[in-house]
Parts: C-alpha cells; sequence; structure tokens
C-alpha cells in the first residue's frame, strides 16, 4: 500500500484488471501489493464495445467522481468526488437521447439505470470515464466500478469487487486513478 500511497500524492494511480483464468465473466484486480477478485462484463472483455453487449471495455479509464447510498455509508475515506444517491437520481442508457451516458432526474421516460438500487450493487459507486467526457451514441454506458453480487455474478459491463476490497482500496483512489481493462 505504501506504492499506493506514493502515487496518491504524486501522479495518478493504477488499477490493472485482467481477466482470470476459467471464466470470462471473473477478473484479477492489482492495485500496488493488492490482489483482488472481481467480477466484469458477462460477455468477458471487449475492444470494440457497444450498448447492450454485457461486456467490459479493454480500455485505460480514469476515476471521475462517485455515488454513494447515504443510508448505509456514512462519510467515504477517498479525496474523489463522491455524492449521496438521491431516490430521483437515473442514468440515462438510451444511446439516442441527449442525455446518454449521463446522470439524469426522474421522472424521465427513456431508458435508464436507477442510482438507488435495491440490490446493493451502488451502495458505493465510482464512475469511469467511458464515453462519458466525448460521447459517442451506442459506444456504452454507465461503465463503473462498483460492489460485487454475492458469488461474483457477472456485470452488464462495469468491474465490481467486494464491499470489503472497496473499502480497502478507496483511500488511495482519487479523481484520474487509472483504471486499466487488458
Amino acid at each position: 500500500m505504501e506504492k499506493a500511497r506514493r502515487e496518491r500524492n504524486g501522479r495518478p494511480s493504477t488499477l490493472v484488471v485482467r481477466a482470470a483464468p476459467g471464466r470470462k465473466s471473473r477478473a484479477i484486480v492489482r492495485f500496488g501489493p493488492l490482489t483482488l477478485m472481481a467480477a466484469i462484463g458477462r460477455s468477458g472483455r471487449t475492444v470494440v464495445k457497444r450498448e447492450g453487449d454485457g461486456a467490459t471495455p479493454i480500455a485505460a479509464m480514469r476515476l471521475l467522481h462517485g455515488f454513494r447510498r447515504g443510508e448505509r455509508n456514512g462519510h467515504l475515506p477517498t479525496t474523489l468526488s463522491v455524492r449521496r444517491i438521491r431516490p430521483d437520481m437515473l442514468w440515462c442508457d438510451q444511446p439516442t437521447d441527449a442525455n446518454y451516458n449521463r446522470l439524469v432526474k426522474a421522472p424521465f421516460k427513456p431508458s435508464h439505470e436507477e442510482m438507488k438500487r435495491n440490490d446493493g450493487l451502488y451502495d458505493i459507486c465510482l464512475v469511469l470515464d467511458w464515453n462519458v467526457t466525448s460521447r459517442v451514441r451506442n459506444r456504452g454506458s454507465a461503465i463503473f466500478l462498483h460492489l460485487i453480487r454475492p458469488g461474483y455474478e457477472p456485470t452488464a459491463g462495469c468491474v465490481a469487487v467486494s464491499a470489503r476490497d472497496m473499502r480497502r482500496i478507496l483511500p488511495f483512489l482519487r479523481k484520474g486513478t487509472i483504471v486499466r481493462v487488458l
């Protein structure tokens, strides 16, 4: 963790996500001296990410900011900007909408994801810069680093880690930290 601490104070640190042997929807995450298990997209990884393909993009993505479920998570030990999730927060995943791959407010008719989920996946949810700062229709939306489902079930394209592991790495993550999916 000393290396991660040094990198936090200087250049952006890197969280490396590699495919785990045996299952295309499992991954191994390396962050400094830590090795963590993770879930990735049900379709594995891809260099040609498309909306709804269930794949995690092979890319180097910067961490932008995050969200937290307030009643389940108090203050989080991170320098990242983390907003408390409200019930009216949604994320637009409709490629033809002007708000594609953006946070929107309910009521909102086009296709979207609820940020305040009942399953707890977004209790801690960090936004990766995949198709966010420079958007292209159908290139994929809502690519996050978030919490895992029991049994490390696949994601729809995100990277997911356990709550314990998220809390271990959060103090070392900051805006600009690179999440590199190989």
